[in-house]
């Protein structure tokens, strides 16, 4: 495990969900990375799934940007429920997410109860449907 890699930023590789799922391995054992780029990587909802579980043990990721990956819904609010919980990221894009008005409401407790979080990108989203 690298112990000094703060920012990591794979934007546009097609990862896909195996590359996410072995990123998720990597970040719950690393305690210095605190910035992930991971959008629009071909990220589906088994990737997104275990990025989520790896943000229940990470301590220190603050910034995580999963946006533009054709995440449903329920895969992006997984992802919100266990920050909910953990409650260290300053910064989240969940941007083209296909986040409706019941995952909104959802997100806007989070944001309201959130005592750390200063940015979320929620652009392009389906609030409206």
């Amino acid at each position: 495990v690298n112990g000094v890699l703060k920012n990591l930023v794979l934007g546009e590789n097609e990862i896909g969900d195996e590359g996410a799922k072995a990123i998720g391995g990597a970040l719950a054992v690393n305690g210095v990375l605190t910035n992930l780029v991971l959008m629009s990587n071909n990220i589906g909802d088994e990737g997104a799934a275990a990025l989520a579980s790896a943000l229940r043990v990470n301590g220190v990721l603050t910034s995580l940007d999963v946006g533009s990956n054709g995440l449903t819904e329920e895969a992006a609010l997984g992802i919100v429920r266990v920050e909910r919980q953990r409650n260290k990221l300053t910064s989240l894009a969940l941007e083209n997410c296909g986040i409706g008005p019941t995952g909104a409401a959802e997100i806007a407790e989070y944001v309201s109860g959130s005592a750390v979080l200063k940015n979320i990108d929620l652009s392009y989203n389906n609030f409206g449907r």
